[in-house]
């Protein structure tokens, strides 16, 4: 139900055209020890609206009922069956390859080691005794010693599983290294690749899926290489929030494995419709456009609201559309208002949608966007 194809158009509000939503958590719903501003009330709306909202993570340190008691730290309810980490995706491919009751040498925390548990298999800590397979995840207390544990089993021939590869994890004093970085040293160390289950491979989604028993899903996010990218490995829609790392730069340079089906500011874009954007790569501008100087052969526009972008010369500019009628369906009330009409008031991203569109047209046409025009509209002030 639903495109998945980048910002594409929704006539219905989000919460009323899916019935799941796949949700990260840092910089979603908090940043480090602080509350993201509207995420508490936005969920309990959306919940309201017999959406079912789901928290899949790639941290696998802390178990479902940790994060549970963390959401609720932050005004948001959760119980266990509410959290999927990658802790349970690798401990589900481990089940899946290994019999009942086999030795997993565990690099990681207690999220990890309660996983491994609860499909059967038995935890264990050194290569004496005998691990069929090593899996490592994310742990700030893991030392020299028990990286050589692991490197032993896995030399040993033990099947590797990695929760995930971020390189680097957020804390309140800046990235500091994460679980790939010492996937990074491991791999060095044994000449071996692990199997990595957590965002953006497939394993985390299908384990997602699987447990909130969703049939729409929707994958909302703030990071591309990690949330939308495996939205867009699974043929999944998104939603990316622009309260994360993610910035317009970003989403203008991103590449087509990293771009979200639909944009909003924050998690109240899950209670609006959402606009079409019209992109034209021929010269040839979108109905109700004029573009200043005659059309050209190079030429990329695209429109959305009330803004039409351009690509001329690897520049992109801006101008006013013509009259338009901004598609999108009605607009819910969470911390918002219902336009006159009944339409979605412009979010203030229409001018980033429309420039995202022409940019990703022309950097798909080997032509990317290497100049700016001086004075942007709203939304586009930090493309630079």
């Amino acid at each position: 139900m639903g495109s998945s194809h980048p910002l594409s158009a929704s006539p219905s509000v989000l919460v009323d055209a899916f019935d799941v939503a796949l949700m990260d958590l840092d910089g979603v719903v908090y940043r480090g020890s602080e509350a993201v501003p509207h995420a508490s009330r936005a969920i309990a709306s959306a919940r309201a609206h017999g959406m079912r909202v789901v928290f899949v993570t790639n941290n696998a340190l802390r178990t479902p009922d940790e994060v549970a008691r963390r959401l609720a730290s932050f005004g948001v309810p959760a119980v266990p069956t509410d959290v999927i980490t990658s802790a349970q995706a690798a401990a589900r491919v481990l089940a899946a390859r290994l019999p009942g009751g086999a030795a997993v040498l565990v690099l990681g925390g207690r999220g990890l080691r309660d996983a491994v548990n609860d499909v059967g298999l038995r935890p264990v800590a050194t290569v004496e005794e005998q691990p069929a397979a090593v899996v490592q995840g994310f742990d700030p207390d893991i030392d020299y010693a028990r990286l050589s544990e692991a490197a032993l089993a896995i030399r040993a021939g033990a099947v590797w599983v990695a929760s995930n590869a971020d390189a680097t994890v957020p804390t309140e004093r800046g990235l500091m290294p994460g679980n790939g970085s010492l996937v990074a040293m491991l791999r060095t160390a044994t000449g071996s690749e692990p199997i990595v289950v957590g965002k953006p491979e497939r394993a985390l989604h299908e384990e997602s899926v699987r447990r909130s028993g969703a049939r729409y899903p929707l994958v909302v996010g703030d990071r591309l290489d990690t949330d939308i990218s495996s939205a867009v490995r699974s043929g999944t829609p998104s939603l990316l929030v622009l309260t994360g790392v993610v910035g317009p730069g970003d989403l203008l340079r991103a590449e087509p494995l990293y771009r979200p089906t639909y944009l909003s500011a924050d998690l109240r874009g899950l209670f609006a419709g959402h606009p079409s954007v019209v992109v034209n790569g021929d010269g040839v501008p979108p109905q109700g456009v004029e573009v200043g100087g005659g059309p050209r052969s190079d030429d990329v526009s695209a429109v959305c609201g009330s803004w039409v972008a351009q690509v001329r010369d690897s520049t992109l500019t801006w101008r006013r559309a013509g009259p338009t009628t901004r598609a999108g369906g009605t607009r819910g009330t969470v911390d918002g208002v219902l336009s006159a009409d009944g339409m979605p008031p412009d979010d203030g991203l229409d001018a980033l949608r429309a420039a995202c569109a022409a940019g990703w047209a022309a950097a798909d046409r080997g032509a990317p966007v290497r100049a700016l025009a001086g004075t942007r509209p709203p939304g586009c002030a930090d493309l630079g």
